[in-house]
């Protein structure tokens, strides 16, 4: 996700320096120009403003606060916009320590994949310091089709964990239908052209249903990735007291999918855990 979104920031004449934890995945963005450096701190240091996208809560915090994080890089006048998928929580400590060296702090959670991020047609799901938002908001449209302010550090995160609930939890219902409709003697061929012209049309229904009643799923956002969304999911609403019971059903079909060892394909794959 971070490489496209770098790749159209360039391609709209920004000046980029580059980091992961994999110096090889900065290879395609270094040929195109980008400048790299050894560690989140270093470019942190080198950059007005820094951008992280990981995979996870763990991974963000480390990033932004271990040892040579972008923490150690930031001072005032900087500003740190995180656009991973995390827990309130961990978008809470991060922001802290991020203001704490006097720098600016925006989550940013997308809503969007690999394809999207590519044609830049992401959604941004922001929440933190406005003018942070303000200053960024022309880089953001660079890489998206559209963004949020939600007011304060918790509420992307929590909006992120909510449209990821329910995408999580309507594939498996979509798998459901396709695998019955092929139980019951029906072209799920024709199922999903069906819903594709009704009042439940979704463009995820229509992407995804032909490969998976190939049984094909190419990742475009992983499996493993969907889980941790609704695990993170189920934590909120178990803060707050909400019964969240068909994410929690679906949460453990995308459990099942993963010990399948399906974790890096697409999360449309949660189909075979129910053959």
């Amino acid at each position: 996700m971070g490489a496209p979104m770098a790749s159209n920031l360039m391609k709209a004449g920004c000046d980029i320096t580059v980091w992961n934890r994999t110096k090889s995945k900065c290879d395609p963005l270094l040929s195109l120009g980008a400048k790299f450096e050894s560690s989140p701190a270093r470019v942190a240091s080198s950059c007005d403003v820094t951008f992280a996208m990981l995979a996870d809560p763990e991974s963000a915090f480390e990033v932004a606060c271990g040892a040579n994080g972008a923490a150690e890089g930031m001072a005032a006048g900087k500003g740190y916009v995180d656009v991973s998928t995390v827990d309130d929580a961990t978008s809470k400590l991060i922001g802290k320590r991020i203001t704490s060296t006097g720098a600016s702090f925006l989550e940013a959670p997308v809503s969007g994949s690999k394809k999207p991020a590519e044609d830049g047609l992401l959604i941004f799901l922001t929440a933190g310091d406005e003018s942070l938002y303000k200053r960024v908001a022309p880089l953001l449209d660079v890489m998206g089709k559209s963004r949020f302010y939600l007011g304060d550090v918790g509420n992307g995160a929590a909006m992120k964990l909510v449209v990821n609930m329910v995408m999580g939890s309507m594939m498996v219902s979509f798998a459901e239908g396709l695998l019955l409709s092929e139980k019951v003697g029906l072209d799920p061929n024709t199922v999903v052209e069906v819903i594709s012209q009704g009042a439940i049309n979704a463009p995820m229904f229509s992407l995804k249903g032909p490969s998976m009643v190939k049984a094909a799923y190419p990742t475009a956002f992983p499996l493993k990735h969907q889980q941790k969304d609704l695990r993170l999911a189920l934590a909120l609403a178990e803060s707050v007291s909400q019964p969240i019971p068909t994410a929690a059903a679906a949460n453990e079909l995308y459990k099942v999918a993963k010990s399948l060892g399906l974790a890096d394909q697409d999360f449309s794959a949660v189909i075979e855990a129910l053959k």
